[in-house]
């Protein structure tokens, strides 16, 4: 028969407690354990009798890992009007709430610095998000 066994580090992690807090318990007779060599190992059954809990319940859930790729990207447009500035920075916002939701985020900042007449925009998006902005900003801005 196998059982699941659990080391007192392990206990810890579950219930985020200190292992010497664990020791205590199992010392005190609290969290019942058998020593295998010089550690102690406590089955699954002990662990959900000593919490009242099922041991899966305490476990945290798998890690979902999914590769996920973003681009940083900073767009300087001089000699471009306050008006053509607003016109932009309306586009890619509205381009932005307009696409389909996705789990990757997608951020687009603007200054407009009425001195220089320049505009920086700032995109912080998926590779194919980002492309397809910059598509937009060419044309919108005539290169």
């Amino acid at each position: 028969m196998t059982q699941e066994l659990y080391s007192v580090e392990q206990i810890a992690d579950l219930l985020g407690l200190h292992v010497r807090t664990v020791r205590h318990y199992v010392r005190d007779g609290k969290l019942k354990a058998m020593r295998i060599g010089k550690q102690y190992r406590i089955a699954r059954q002990d662990l959900e009798a000593f919490t009242g809990q099922s041991a899966s319940a305490l476990e945290p859930p798998p890690l979902r890992r999914q590769r996920h790729i973003e681009v940083s990207t900073v767009v300087l447009i001089d000699a471009v009007s306050k008006d053509t500035a607003h016109r932009l920075t309306t586009f890619l916002t509205a381009g932005l709430r307009g696409r389909p939701q996705s789990d990757q985020p997608a951020r687009v900042e603007t200054v407009y610095d009425e001195e220089r007449a320049r505009l920086k925009i700032i995109i912080s998006a998926s590779i194919e998000t980002t492309n397809t902005l910059l598509g937009a900003i060419a044309a919108m801005s005539g290169s």
